[in-house]
């Protein structure tokens, strides 16, 4: 029911390295939580507990009043007992604890490092201005592993996603009908083109980046702005134009007609002024 790695009376050691911004869970490798009592610490404070029937559940300053260094980041899995912290801080750096307690007691270490980034950096949105009908490739930047799982969100809706060796595309009503059939996925990288863009593909494409070990998982956010300039005449203006010059060759023939038939049955007297008016304006 427990998984660990190697070491001394079924206490196993991991080390997690992430950037500031990041989520990160670390699993407890139960399946269920029924007949288990689930403890967390970060550095010997007591920042987590789940048990079976949850008449022990507490995170954060639920566990030790005072305690306000993860300021409702904190998250526990009633299924599993995992942890997970989100929107992760340098602060959030150092030791954390399981405890497993059953008929014993068994567990294992984390140490998390997290790396800082400026704010600019961790808040950065990619911007691509691309020609309506023109292709654009949403770049990672990264070689994808086999367990980890991309998925690529437009306007808060899952469009496409690749979990291990599987991916699917426009599961939404809606998402079939904007994109129909534009959506490339790179198995290798995770990257996302978009073919033969209109102007409703522009708006912000946000990937969720789920890096899965063993014992741990992390969770990363990159974000894209897409711009697609068209020829500036929107369809509705092109029908328009369609419509007007159908009707000025209408008025052009007829004004025309009537000059020829006057011009057949009538004498050389002089041209009536209404029709040399139209005469004049063909």
């Amino acid at each position: 029911m427990f998984i660990s790695s190697p070491g001394v009376s079924g206490v196993g050691s991991d080390e997690v390295s992430v950037m500031e911004g990041d989520s990160v869970t670390l699993y407890t490798g139960v399946q269920t939580i029924k007949q288990y009592d689930i403890k967390w610490y970060f550095n010997d404070i007591r920042i987590a507990q789940i048990n079976g029937d949850l008449s022990k559940f507490c995170t954060d300053v639920q566990c030790n009043e005072g305690t306000e260094i993860f300021r409702d980041r904190l998250k526990l899995d009633h299924q599993t007992g995992s942890l997970t912290i989100m929107n992760i801080i340098n602060a959030h750096s150092g030791l954390y604890e399981l405890k497993i307690i059953s008929s014993r007691v068994s567990g294992n270490i984390f140490t998390v490092s997290v790396h800082g980034v400026s704010a600019a950096e961790r808040d950065e949105v990619k911007r691509k201005s691309v020609k309506e009908g023109e292709s654009v490739a949403l770049h990672l930047g990264v070689i994808r592993k086999p367990s980890d799982v991309m998925m690529w969100y437009y306007k808060d809706t899952l469009i496409a996603e690749i979990t291990g060796d599987q991916s699917q595309i426009c599961t939404d009503v809606q998402c079939k009908e904007r994109f129909r059939d534009r959506l490339k996925l790179d198995h290798q990288t995770g990257s996302l083109t978009i073919t033969h863009t209109t102007n409703t593909h522009s708006g912000l494409y946000k990937l969720q980046m789920i890096f899965i070990n063993r014992t741990f998982s992390i969770t990363r956010v990159k974000r894209f702005s897409v711009s697609v300039i068209g020829s500036g005449l929107s369809p509705g203006a092109v029908a328009g134009i369609c419509v007007s010059v159908l009707l000025l060759v209408s008025v052009v023939v007829g004004a025309a007609g009537a000059v020829i038939y006057y011009r057949h049955h009538g004498t050389h007297a002089a041209v009536p002024q209404d029709v040399r008016i139209t005469y004049q304006m063909i």
